[in-house]
């Protein structure tokens, strides 16, 4: 079966829509607003759709995995933002080597549960 896929993009939801969308916008992603309470985010092609909708047990559940060619710039940038002043529930983790790469871990501020890795060459 041949795909011609142009882009996989994810539904997340907010527990506090205007806080995501600031958040999402501060740490780089492009917000196109879809309507009132739904908006696309996007960086270098790849994105994903928030919308202004909470059940805790799927939050808490949401994981997404964004593949960066630098893990440590990457949290070095993250840190920069001082997020957790700005971001109650906002959480980075250090960085842990795994036998497939590295990764470090973020929490959105509504839980949901960022995974940015680089893998081994």
């Amino acid at each position: 079966m041949k795909h011609n896929i142009k882009s996989i993009r994810t539904f997340i939801g907010a527990k506090n829509f205007k806080e995501s969308r600031n958040f999402y916008t501060l740490i780089g992603f492009e917000e196109s607003v879809i309507s009132d309470s739904f908006s696309y985010f996007q960086a270098e092609g790849f994105g994903f759709y928030l919308q202004d909708y909470y059940v805790k047990k799927w939050i808490n559940n949401s994981m997404i995995f964004l593949e960066v060619d630098n893990v440590e710039r990457y949290l070095s940038e993250l840190t920069s933002l001082e997020l957790n002043k700005k971001f109650k529930n906002v959480r980075l983790t250090p960085i842990k080597n795994e036998d497939w790469g590295k990764e470090f871990f973020m929490h959105d501020p509504s839980g949901i549960l960022w995974h940015f890795g680089e893998f081994k060459n």
